[in-house]
C-alpha cells in the first residue's frame, strides 16, 4: 500500500485516538516510576480496519537501556511480516531518538505521527530524507507530560537521552 493511499485511510479522528493511546501508555510508564512516553503502532489490515500495538518506555522499570517506548511497542507486536510495517502508522508520544528512528527505517514503517517535538527532537530532516512521512501534533498533553517530568527529573530524563 502507498503512503498516500494508507494516508486516505487515516482519518484525524483516528489520529487524535491512536494518540491517545499512546497518551494512556505514557501516563502508564510514569505511574509505574519510568518515563512518560508512550508509542502505538496501528496495522491497516487489508485496508479496512487498524490493529493496534502500544507500548511506553521501561528503561527505569526494566532496568534495560534500549526499552524506549518505540521499542516496547515494536516487541509488543511481535514478529510481523515486512508487509505489515509497511502498512503501518507509528505513534509517539515524543520525537523519536536515534535508536527509535532506527528501527522506523530497518521496518520501513511509512508515516510516524509525533505528539511533540518541543522538549525533544529526533533525527526528523533524516527521517523525512528518507522517505518516511512525518505528521507533527504538537499536543499539549503530550508537551505538558515531559515539561513536568523533565522538570522534576532532569538527571534521569538526561540518562533517557544519552547526555
Amino acid at each position: 500500500m502507498a503512503v498516500e493511499d494508507l494516508m486516505r485511510l487515516l482519518t484525524e479522528d483516528q489520529i487524535e485516538y491512536f494518540m491517545g493511546l499512546a497518551i494512556q501508555e505514557a501516563e502508564k510508564g510514569l505511574a509505574e516510576g519510568g518515563i512518560p512516553i508512550g508509542s502505538v503502532l496501528a496495522e491497516a489490515s487489508d485496508g479496512r480496519c487498524w490493529h493496534t500495538y502500544a507500548g511506553h518506555n521501561q528503561r527505569v522499570q526494566k532496568s534495560d537501556p534500549i526499552l524506549h517506548a518505540e521499542m516496547d511497542c515494536l516487541k509488543n507486536a511481535g514478529r510481523l511480516r515486512s508487509d505489515v510495517y509497511q502498512e503501518s502508522v507509528l505513534f509517539s508520544t515524543l520525537s523519536p531518538c536515534d535508536m527509535c528512528s532506527g528501527a522506523v527505517l530497518l521496518y520501513k514503517i511509512p508515516i510516524v505521527v509525533i505528539g511533540e517535538n518541543e522538549t525533544f527532537r529526533g533525527p526528523e530532516a533524516y527521517l523525512m530524507s528518507m522517505g518516511v512521512k512525518l505528521i507533527r501534533m504538537n499536543d499539549s498533553r503530550c508537551i505538558k507530560l515531559m515539561r513536568d517530568f523533565i522538570k522534576k527529573n532532569p538527571k534521569l530524563w538526561n540518562e533517557d537521552i544519552g547526555v
